[in-house]
Formats: C-alpha cells, structure tokens, sequence
C-alpha cells in the first residue's frame, strides 16, 4: 500500500476550500436548474469548468505545497535544534538509568563533558545517585545542589514520558521499551548563593555577659588595687570582641552587652570561646580568679526576641555554674567552657529571699505535693521531708510522690510509716497524686529540674503552680513552667538548700528529729560523707540540723549496706578497666539486688580513691536501660560528657540513662572520653 503524506488540522481545511466551494456550486446549479433549465444547464456548465481547473491547479500544485511544508518542518526543526542547542542555562536528557542521552554546548561548557553516550550523571555530580532521580511517586520532578568548578548549581529534573514518538527520533533510536526520560536544568547560583551568605553572615548576634563573682574577687584584692582590676577585666572584654568587629557596652559593674555579626560568632565558636580562660589570666594579687559567663542568642525573629534568647542563655550558664558559654541559635543551644568549679556564695540573700516566696505561693495553696527524679534518693526525699515540714508549719495538707522506692530510702520512709505522728498517706504513688491535684494544689520538685526526669511528669501538666528546687546544673531540657526556681549548683544537695530555706522560713518552724536525720543523711550522701563539694555553708546547714536533733549515728544506721550490695560495688571496683590512662570504667552486676543505680553510684565514688584516677564511670543495667554513673574529683567535667549521652549533673557529679546493652553503652562512653581527650574537643549540643 502506498505511503501517503495526510494533512491536519487547520492546515487540512485551508488547502481542501475548493472542494468546499464545488460542492457549493453544485447545490447552487440544482436550485437554478429546478427553476429554470436553460440558467440551470449554463450555471452547471460553468461549474463544471470551475472544477476541472481547480483539479487541474490542484494536482499540479499540491507536490510543490507539499514539498514546502516539509522543508519548512525540517528548517523550522533545524532553528529549534540550534536554540536548544545554544540555549544560556545548561540542559541534558538522561535515560532512565541515569544515563546522558543527549546535552546542549552550555552543558558541555560547565561538565567539560563532549561525548555523552553511556556516561552517567553520577559520574559527572556525585551529588546525583540514581536513587536520586524523579520519579511518579515524588511528582516527577526533584532538585538537587551541586557544586562545578568553583560554581554552585540548582539541579531541577523532571521526568517525561515520551512513548512512540522516541522510537522514530534519531537520537533516541537505542531506547526500547516504555520510554521514561528525565529532563535536567543547571541553575547557576553562584552569586545568588553568596549574596544570601553574605546576609546571613551579617546578622546580628546579641549577647549578654556576666562577671560570676565579681563581689567575691574584688574582697580577695587590696582596695586600692580594685579599680585597676576592673580596668584590666574590662580592658580585656573589649579589646577581645573588638578584633571581631564586636561592640561591647557595660550595663552594670560586673554585665555587659554584647553586639556581633553571625560571621564573628563562628570564629568565637572555633576558638572555643577562650575569653573565659583569658579573664581568669587577669591577676593582679587577688587570690580569688575572675570567671566570666556568657549568653548568645541568634536567628529570632527580631531584635528584641534575640536578646531575649541571649538572656535564657545567660540564665543557663549561671545556671550550669558559670565560666562558660552558652549559644541559643532558635531552639537549638550550645554550651561552650565549663570546666572550672563554681565558688560558694557567702550571702544568704538569695537563700531568705526564696524563702520567703516559697512561703507566699504555699501560703495561696491548699494542697502541697512534693516529688523528686525517678528512682528516689536520700538527697530527693530529705528534700522532699525538708518541704513536708514547712508546708505543714503553715497548716497545708502534703503528699511526698515515691513510685518505688529503693533499698536506700526504705528504712527513712520506715520511720514515717510507722509513726502514728505522720499521715498513712503521707507517700504517694503517681496514680494517687494525679487524683489529688487541683487547681488549687502546688507542685514542688526537688533535686531535678528536667521534667522527663521527675517521678510523674504529668502533674507539671496539671498543675499551674510549680516551684523547683535543684542544685544540678541545667541543660538544654528545663521546666519551663515553674513560678518559683531555685537552682544553685554550688550547693552540695538540694537538702543543704532545703535546710537554709528552713532557716527563714518561718520563725516558729522546728524540724522533728526524724526530719532532721533525713536532710542531714542526703548531705552525707550527696557530699560523700563531706569529702565532695562540702563547702562553708554545707557545714553550717549541717550544724542547723545538729540542733534540730540530727543524730550522726542513726543516720550512719539507717545508710548501711547489705552483703549482697556490698559484693556487687566491690565486684564493680575489682573488674574495672582503667581506660586512656586516668579513667576508670566499671561494670556493676544488678543481679538480686533491689538498688542496683544506687550501689553503681557508690562504685563510682569508690574508684575516685585510686590513684591517678581522674574521672570514674560505673555502667547498670536496670530496667531494659544502662544506667552510668560518673564522678571526677577537679580536673575533668563528667557532665558535659553525660550530657553528650542525653543526661547531666554537676561538673563532678553526673549522670546519664541509654537504652542499649552495657557492650554498647561502653562503646558509647568509650567514643566520647576519646573525643574530649582529643585537642579539637567539640561543644555538647541539644
């Protein structure tokens, strides 16, 4: 059968009109020869004549039309085929195997790429796997950035279905099958890029700092010395920002704020902030070292909400103990420095004042319910005694949250069960406290200021008027909610903190000899029979409770161990692995034994007593998680490296919960000592 060249559309229509006015005339001869026959046979002889020239034109013209049309096709596809091929912006077709059919010469110019046949994307963007190719299920379209000689490109790529008209093109005569193609464009957006790095390097960092013992060091110095380290300190915090093109205004005598662009911080980040060791050079006789404490606050919606992250950052480092820094980038915090000691305050304003208004919101309140951290512990429940007595002073009815209590604290909750003094309900489960709390009802946490942490953390929920008392450092995680938080992590225990507030709280207040043993046994415990963190006010605190009628044997009594309990620490201690020199790692069996945290914690504090020893890790298992407990005397901080494994604690005294086995926490552990002993230690992150 002949091949025959059809017309469509438009086109079609436009060269067949003769056909259409024959059949016209045709018509028009019927109606003319019906009327009248002799106007009839004249009109059908002309139209006659009419048909047989325009068939004549037709036939000869027609090739020749034809022939144009096509030669028009072929130079129209030939422009077509050169603009594609000349276009500015890069363009390429790729198989479906992510393989490069075809490219234009802008293409060509940016890959350095001439023959495409067989070469793959990857090869050319590494940045373009296969797997990174559009597909229906994304929309047929995805975008990538990659990086050509020096050049940043927007990769845009779409996929199309071409079908049978693929099969008769001549550049994709290899391709079988359902024919899927992607499109790709290069976007160039080098100078975009920059322009958008730029402004982001020249937003403004706001940041607060604080001199954290600026009272105690000037007492340290002669008085006419005092004015010149003043001067030195602030000589050196300006001097410092300024090489940065910062601009630092002194607020008060020992505040100062602090304005940067983001650029500047990065730098201040690499070097780890080492203004906080610069401060402490500054000695001009005085005995005690200034520390500094700084808070960045960044990427807010405006100025105002950047100061205001600065001033949450700032209330973080004081919280954690000073000399460090901390960077709030939205809701992402960084924690800079903090590796030396926080020093004791000698006033006890801040301890009257909270006193005081713990007095006031208890005063408002009803109901008191007292909890402290998952699986309680002497320091948590002496606290939580410390509170049942105040409350009860102003005549409030308390209720102390103890889930399960430990081998610890058994023989303290014993002598409150079984005193018909003390109310049958007086210890509470988490069930119970969920019923009695009401709007009229405050909720006081003791010894954690992490909500996750607490024994129910739905009563934070349930409750609009929440009070904290800690004395661990904060971390990124904090009850937000709090009306009244007293966290001092200089304090030995939150019982030492419990015992001052007592102190002024009210006039007529007077501790019962059981409540005493039990705030003077958290002391012990959290201060290792005063040999850790034990400071001039944990004595006098403990000199208070003496008076209450603390007695020092009962209390030594009510703390002792059992056999098994004592052979689980001791088989910690002996298995333990001295790793990297000064660090000790021990295993601590759980196995038959109702407190297995609370004899890993013991283990701990028994290998600080091994010479040369610097920091001590006890690995639990309990409970499906690993619990670590670790201790170091001065010269490491254990709680930046807890809190690289989601948990916290002081600079000495940490902690930290990881649901693997021990193997893996070991690992854990092991992965994150060898990165802080390294020179390029990074900063903890939340």
């Amino acid at each position: 059968m002949k091949n025959k060249i059809k017309l469509h559309g438009a086109l079609k229509h436009y060269l067949c009109w003769p056909v259409y006015l024959a059949i016209l005339l045709i018509i028009v001869t019927a109606f003319v020869l019906f009327a009248d026959v002799r106007a009839g046979l004249i009109s059908a002889l002309g139209t006659a004549v009419y048909i047989l020239i325009a068939a004549l034109v037709f036939r000869r013209f027609d090739p020749k039309i034809i022939n144009d049309l096509v030669a028009f096709s072929q130079q129209y596809g030939q422009v077509e085929n050169r603009i594609l091929q000349n276009l500015e912006f890069p363009y390429a077709l790729l198989d479906s195997g992510g393989k490069l059919i075809w490219g234009n010469s802008k293409f060509s110019e940016v890959t350095g790429c001439t023959a495409f046949t067989g070469v793959n994307i990857e090869s050319i963007f590494p940045e373009i796997s296969v797997n990174r190719l559009p597909s229906w299920e994304t929309g047929g379209v995805s975008e990538s950035v990659v990086t050509q000689n020096d050049r940043i490109f927007r990769v845009r790529m779409e996929q199309v279905e071409i079908g049978d008209l693929a099969r008769k093109s001549e550049i994709l005569k290899e391709v079988e099958g359902e024919i899927h193609l992607t499109v790709l464009y290069l976007h160039d957006e080098t100078e975009l890029r920059s322009y958008i790095q730029q402004c982001e390097d020249e937003k403004p960092v706001v940041g607060v700092a604080y001199l954290d013992n600026y009272d105690e060091a000037l007492q340290s110095v002669e008085d006419v010395r005092r004015s010149l380290l003043i001067a030195l300190i602030d000589r050196k915090i300006t001097r410092y920002f300024s090489e940065f093109g910062g601009l630092v205004k002194k607020t008060e005598k020992d505040k100062y704020l602090i304005l940067l662009k983001k650029e500047s911080l990065e730098i201040l980040k690499t070097r780890k902030f080492n203004i906080l060791d610069e401060v402490k050079t500054v000695n001009i006789g005085n005995e005690m070292s200034v520390t500094l404490s700084i808070g960045i606050g960044l990427n807010g919606s405006d100025y105002l909400q950047d100061y205001e992250y600065s001033r949450i950052a700032i209330e973080m480092a004081l919280g954690r103990g000073g000399d460090q820094a901390v960077v709030r980038d939205g809701t992402s915090i960084s924690y800079y420095g903090g590796k030396a000691l926080q020093m004791e305050k000698n006033t006890r304003v801040k301890a009257r004042v909270k006193a005081q208004a713990l007095k006031e919101f208890i005063s408002s309140k009803d109901s008191i319910i007292v909890m402290g951290h998952k699986i309680t512990d002497v320091d948590a429940l002496g606290a939580a005694i410390g509170i049942y007595r105040a409350a009860k002073t102003l005549g409030k009815s308390v209720h102390i949250v103890v889930n399960d209590p430990t081998t610890s604290i058994r023989p303290l909750m014993a002598g409150f069960i079984d005193s018909p003094e003390y109310e049958p309900n007086l210890f509470v489960d988490s069930t119970h406290a969920r019923e009695l709390v009401d709007n009229n009802t405050a909720v006081i946490v003791v010894d954690t200021n992490k909500p996750s942490y607490t024994e129910c953390p739905e009563l934070l929920q349930l409750s609009k008027t929440i009070i904290v008392l800690d004395h661990h450092r904060r971390g990124s995680e904090v009850i937000e909610n709090a009306v009244l938080s007293y966290v001092e992590p200089y304090a030995s225990s939150t019982c030492e903190m419990v015992s001052e507030i007592l102190q002024y709280f009210y006039e007529g207040l007077k501790l019962r000899n059981i409540e005493a043993d039990c705030l003077y046994a958290g002391i012990i415990i959290d201060t290792n029979n005063f040999t850790t963190r034990a400071g001039v006010r944990t004595f006098e605190a403990a000199a208070y409770l003496r008076r209450n009628g603390a007695d020092v044997t009962r209390v030594r009594k009510m703390l002792r161990d059992n056999i098994d309990s004592y052979k689980a620490r001791a088989e910690a201690v002996r298995n333990a692995e001295i790793y990297q020199g000064f660090f000790a790692i021990g295993k601590c069996p759980s196995e038959g034994l109702e407190s297995p945290t609370v004899v890993g914690a013991q283990a701990a504090n028994e290998l600080l007593n091994i010479n040369g020893v610097k920091a001590s890790f006890v690995l639990t298992a309990y409970n499906d998680e690993v619990y670590i407990s670790a201790r170091a005397i001065d010269e490491v901080n254990v709680q930046v490296l807890m809190e690289k494994l989601g948990g916290g604690g002081h600079l000495n005294i940490a902690g930290a919960q990881v649901r693997a086995s021990v193997d893996e926490a070991e690992k854990m552990l092991k992965e994150i000592i060898d990165e802080a002993v390294s020179p390029q230690e990074q900063p903890a992150e939340k």
